[in-house]
This record gives C-alpha cells, structure tokens and sequence, in this order.
C-alpha cells in the first residue's frame, strides 16, 4: 500500500511539474496597452508626436493601412534617461494582430535601430497589414535604449476576418517564392515536440524518487553524496551527449539544406535626415505654469510676441499626445482619438488675434478629464516637476506656426 502511495505521490508531482510548464506557455490575449500607467514626465518631455494619420481604422485580414506623421525629440529631455542615440520605431499593439512590412523615418528605410538626436524633428511611416480579425489598440511606439518604450497616441482599429484566411508570401534571395506563415511548420512541430519529450523524460526520470522532504533530511544529515547514484551520473551523461549530438545533426541538416544565408542584420542606423521646421516668428516666455489638482485644469501665463507681419492666435496645446483645442481658433478633422482630444479644453484671454509687432500677456488653461484618466497630473509629484509640451499659432490665412515650451510646474490644492 505504502509502494502504491508513492507511485501515485511521484505522478502527481510529475503531472504538476507538467501543468505548470505548459502554462508558462500560454499567453492571454490582450486589447490595450498599460500607457496610463507610465511615467508623466516621460510621455512629456521626451517624443512629441503630432500631425498623425491612420489610412483607415476598419480593414479586412489581408489588407494594409499606413500609419504616418512626426515626432519631435524634446530639447528639455530628462537627464533620467538616456538619450535616443539607439531607438527603434514600433507599433505597440496586442500581439502579432498586423505584420509590419515597411518603416520609415525621414524618408529611409529603418528596419532596425537608428540613432536621433535630441532637438530634431522627423517624419515617419508604417505600412502594416491584418493578420487577425477584432477590435485592438495600437499605438505608435519608440523604443528608446536606457528609456524603454516611450508610447505615442493609440487608436482602436477593427480587423474583419479570420486568422485562417492571412497569406504572408515573400520571394526570398534565391527567388523562391514561400508562404511564410506556414513555411517549414511540420519542422517546426517537429523540434518542439522532441525537445518537449526530451524535457518530460528527464523530469520523469529525476522523480520517480520522492524529491523534496526525503532529500532535504538526507542532506541535513550530511548524506547528500547519496542521492546521486552511479546510474543516474549515467544517465546524466547519456542526456548530455544526446542534446549535443541533436544540435550537431539540426546544424548540419539545416547548413546543407540552406547553403545561401546571411545573419541577422545588427547595427545602427545613422545620418537619419530630419526636416527643417520653419523658424517661428512668435515668442513666447512662460512667467508661470501651475496645476490646480481639484479642477483637472493646468494655467499658463505665456508672454507672447508676435514677430511676424501678421496676426495670430493661440490654437492648441499638445503635451504627452493629448491635444487642448481653442474651439474658437481651430478644431479637428484628422480623426485624431476621441480620448486625446479635448476638442474645447484650452480657454485662451485674452482670445484676440495677436497684431504684427505686438506682445500680448495670454492666460492660457488646459482642462479636461485627460489630466486624470492618463495620470498626467501625476508631474507634479515628480522630483524634477517640470512640464513640456507645443503650442500651436495659427495666422489670419491658416498658415501655422509651432512653439515649444518647457518649464516648472506647480501644483494648487485648493
């Protein structure tokens, strides 16, 4: 009876030790991203992104939509992180629901890490096809080494169609033509379910002796010498040489079967041209900035001086992809996200148009629920509580002007 108890005792334990390593391989899906939950002072005052576009936000499996626009590399980058010298343009989404095809930034072509600088203003462009069908999240993305992902704004597109229905060909060097979402997947089965066998046959082995409470009295007792056995050095041994023997024949195997290959392509890209912003004829001085936390609302009093021959007037502010509209200025029609957009969230006064020449005070105020819900407000408890963000002058003909600024921050409680 006490035989049979051990025997049921080991294949559970063994069965447990299976059960867990097959859940360490399942991963659930996912639909946003924790954009909310990261730093405040990192979403203002690193990458400013601004004049996005999505082609589209409904596709069908197999269909392809472009995702474009610019980033500015903030002059007022926190000293905390490290600087874009390696930085990787992504599209932050949940899982692999789009391939990326083509990336670019300033015009060249990036599939791998490129290094910017800090002050320069890029364009870029994604080319993304569906790959499964439902209702994601996906936002522009820079991996930044030293700084991790610094998110852009993120837009819910939906994806019409079945997994089952994607095609992926590509024509490789040779000029063979493959369908890379199947391609050589019997070989693929066929290594994980071997090295997965491998796996579970040393486990079961190592366990059919009770393991835990018997070898840790054994060892106490100073007879840990014991518990390895001269079979089991063995059978150590012979599972050694079988996986050297395995890497051998795959490596083998594969370098006959693929004599044409080149490694995968490292490095950094450099020399990435920036576009040349037009020199604003408006200046402007931040005399204060100031957070009043029970009202949601940021005030500015901004010193402005209007350089240029004609007049302008104060039309947004953007800081960590939320966008304060003056709805009597300007408004939206790009189909930027709703819950950026705060399309009446920024009162100006005085709200006339600034003459040529002049220089006017403005009390400029940022309000909305965004504050909250994307825990911006959170800067004022930062150790270096600064703000940075881009205002946005528009002239009598439409024409328009961008103006960075960054400066302390200080919270009102009352």
């Amino acid at each position: 009876m006490k035989t049979m108890r051990d025997r049921i005792a080991r294949w559970s334990l063994v069965g447990v030790l299976m059960t867990l390593a097959a859940a360490v391989m399942y991963t659930p899906a996912a639909s946003a991203h924790g954009e909310k939950s990261q730093a405040a002072f990192l979403r203002m005052r690193t990458i400013h992104w601004f004049d996005l576009n999505w082609s589209t936000d409904h596709l069908k499996v197999n269909e392809e939509m472009e995702v474009t626009g610019k980033f500015h590399v903030f002059e007022g980058w926190p000293e905390s992180v490290d600087p874009p010298h390696v930085s990787f343009l992504n599209i932050g989404i949940p899982g692999p629901v789009f391939i990326r095809k083509e990336s670019y930034i300033g015009g060249t072509f990036v599939p791998r890490s490129v290094r910017l600088e800090i002050g320069n203003t890029y364009t870029f462009k994604v080319v993304l096809k569906a790959r499964r069908g439902g209702e994601w999240h996906m936002h522009t993305m820079l991996n930044v080494e030293g700084g991790g992902p610094i998110i852009g704004p993120g837009k819910w597109v939906t994806i019409d169609g079945k997994l089952s229905e994607f095609r992926n060909p590509i024509t490789t060097l040779t000029g063979q033509t493959i369908e890379l979402e199947t391609y050589n997947e019997g070989n693929i089965w066929f290594w994980h379910v071997l090295w997965y066998a491998i796996g579970v046959a040393w486990m079961v082995y190592f366990c059919r002796q009770p393991v835990f409470l018997p070898r840790l009295l054994m060892t106490n007792a100073g007879r840990g010498d014991e518990l390895v056995t001269p079979t089991d050095k063995k059978v150590g041994l012979l599972f050694g040489a079988g996986t050297i023997l395995l890497v051998i024949f795959g490596f083998s195997s594969a370098q006959s079967k693929y004599p044409v290959t080149i490694p995968l392509q490292a490095g950094t890209l450099r020399g990435i041209k920036p576009i040349e912003m037009p020199a604003p004829t408006v200046d402007v001085k931040v005399d204060e900035a100031t957070y009043r936390v029970p009202g949601r609302a940021m005030k500015m009093v901004l010193t402005v001086t209007n350089n240029g021959d004609r007049p302008v007037q104060l039309c947004e502010f953007n800081t960590a992809a939320v966008r304060f509209m003056n709805p009597e200025v300007c408004e939206d029609d790009t189909g930027y996200p709703e819950d950026l957009l705060a399309d009446e969230g920024l009162t100006v006064v005085p709200n006339d148009p600034i003459a040529p020449g002049s220089t006017a005070t403005l009390e400029v105020t940022a309000s909305d629920a965004a504050w909250e819900v994307y825990r911006l407000a959170d800067i004022i408890y930062d150790p270096d509580s600064r703000m940075g963000g881009m205002l946005f002058f528009y002239d009598d003909t439409g024409n328009r002007q961008l103006v960075l600024i960054d400066a302390p921050l200080i919270p009102i409680f009352m």
